[in-house]
């Protein structure tokens, strides 16, 4: 009611997008979408207005700046741990568990670079989201003392998903220093 008294009083904002079908979205402390075809369904809103919370920014950047020695935690579960937040807008990433635990439904790009260092071995490294393996990176050069097990991807994450770096082949002996995990909300859905 207040909103309507107050159009009432200061007249109609007219804002268009490239045509009249786009929904419009403006962003500042909170986040409006205007559609410019609202559902006729009881649950839609006869307006075709929704207001969500505009603190919609998500990122973080994660990195290894010491060797990381196998632990009883990490030989059990063959998550790769980070040592040193470089961004983590919203707190999202807990570097303890180095998981990182997706605010709300959207798309996600994450990427990740773990550097294998003096292992004559073959690792592959791949983003877990929710325990099942998203994408995957092997490094298995056997004439260098240091390569890197690289990739990156986009994902549709749901509320309270999980998204981490884990060894699915190799051991965690030699290195990982210089490694890096970062991730970011690309759009919320």
């Amino acid at each position: 009611m207040p909103i309507l008294a107050l159009l009432l009083l200061v007249g109609p904002l007219v804002v268009r997008g490239q045509n009249d079908t786009e929904p419009i979205v403006l962003e500042g402390k909170c986040l409006v979408v205007c559609d410019s075809t609202p559902s006729s369904e009881p649950s839609g809103n006869a307006l075709g207005m929704s207001v969500r919370s505009g603190t919609g920014r998500v990122a973080f950047s994660a990195t290894r700046q010491t060797n990381h020695e196998p632990t009883d935690m990490s030989n059990r579960t063959m998550i790769i741990y980070f040592d040193q937040i470089l961004v983590n807008v919203g707190s999202h990433f807990d570097q303890e568990s180095s998981i990182f635990l997706a605010p709300r439904r959207g798309v996600y790009s994450f990427n990740f670079h773990v550097v294998k260092a003096y292992n004559r071995q073959t690792i592959q490294v791949s983003l877990m989201l929710n325990g099942w393996a998203m994408i995957s990176a092997f490094a298995g050069d056997q004439d260098v003392t240091r390569e890197a097990a690289t990739n990156a991807g986009l994902v549709i994450m749901e509320r309270g998903d999980k998204a981490y770096l884990k060894l699915e082949r190799g051991n965690l002996m030699g290195g990982w220093k210089f490694s890096t995990f970062s991730g970011f909300l690309v759009f919320p859905l």
